[in-house]
């Protein structure tokens, strides 16, 4: 049978326990403490940094202001380029090469990997356009298919070094100029050339051109800031929405690592480059005469 309610200054019945609604208090402020610091950490994960995309602030202007002088600094460096081989996505190209951003030049080794083959050569490129190694021409009396050994197959180059080296050895006449296509391979070629400066950008003007600070990101072991570049269309008032076809990774120090260019619709090319220089010296050929 149900008991009636106590009447309030009536004894508690001996042996019935107080029950422990301070305990319930502090278990249900533990909880909710526990969820907003579950939420904080969430926020603050890498790559998130508690942040949306904003426009750039002064000082994240002045450290993307610094990058393509940075890069201009540290030449010349290994740079390695890598992009779908078609629109379908099918295949990859992946170019290995030493730029030299004072002389506006880069030498390297390319592959084109498919479902149904494997193409191997080497190529340089400056301002103007792509110069690519010829095969190496059979002797007089040689099999029909059969290479000299005068000038090694290009097809077992797997280095920007070994590419260089390689490149140094061949003659002007041994390589074929063309300018610049529209071609995805082209058009990132050309952003390895010309993403450098040799001085630092005007961090106020550029600010003002629209890029945005992304997100913070991680790379082998080391933090980036990642940007994207100035739009296309500047206006004022910059909204977080991203049109701009090229990203930067860039770290605290203005130093360029990674851009990605957006060469159609979710079709990207990625440049990464070394931190630090490299002794390997870009050669002359095909630029110089004789």
């Amino acid at each position: 049978m149900p008991q009636p309610p106590r009447k309030p200054g009536e004894p508690r019945e001996p042996g019935k326990p107080r029950e422990p609604r301070k305990k319930i208090w502090v278990a249900a402020i533990a909880a909710t403490t526990a969820l907003a610091g579950a939420l904080t950490a969430l926020l603050l994960l890498p790559g998130n940094g508690g942040m949306s995309p904003h426009p750039v602030s002064a000082d994240e202007a002045q450290r993307l202001a610094l990058a393509r002088f940075r890069a201009y600094e540290a030449s010349p460096a290994e740079v390695t380029v890598r992009l779908p081989a078609a629109e379908t996505g099918d295949g990859t190209i992946t170019v290995r090469a030493v730029v030299d951003h004072h002389a506006h030049r880069a030498v390297g080794a390319y592959e084109i990997v498919d479902d149904t083959r494997t193409v191997q050569g080497l190529l340089a490129w400056d301002q103007e356009g792509i110069a690519v190694a010829r095969p190496p021409a059979a002797a007089p009396g040689a099999e029909p298919g059969r290479t000299t050994t005068r000038t090694p197959a290009p097809d077992i180059v797997t280095t920007a070094a070994q590419a260089v080296r390689r490149a140094g050895t061949l003659k002007r006449e041994e390589w074929t100029r063309r300018p610049y296509s529209t071609a995805p391979l082209d058009r990132a070629l050309r952003l390895v050339v010309s993403v450098a400066a040799d001085r630092p950008d005007d961090a106020a003007l550029l600010a003002r051109s629209g890029p945005l600070w992304l997100r913070d990101e991680r790379l082998d072991g080391h933090g980036y800031g990642v940007f994207s570049g100035p739009r296309p269309t500047p206006s004022v008032s910059a909204s977080p929405a991203d049109d701009s076809t090229l990203t930067y990774w860039i770290d605290a120090d203005g130093n360029l690592r990674r851009v990605t260019a957006r060469m159609s619709p979710g079709h990207y090319a990625t440049v990464d480059f070394v931190a630090t220089r490299v002794r390997t010296v870009v050669p002359g050929a095909p630029w110089t005469k004789g």
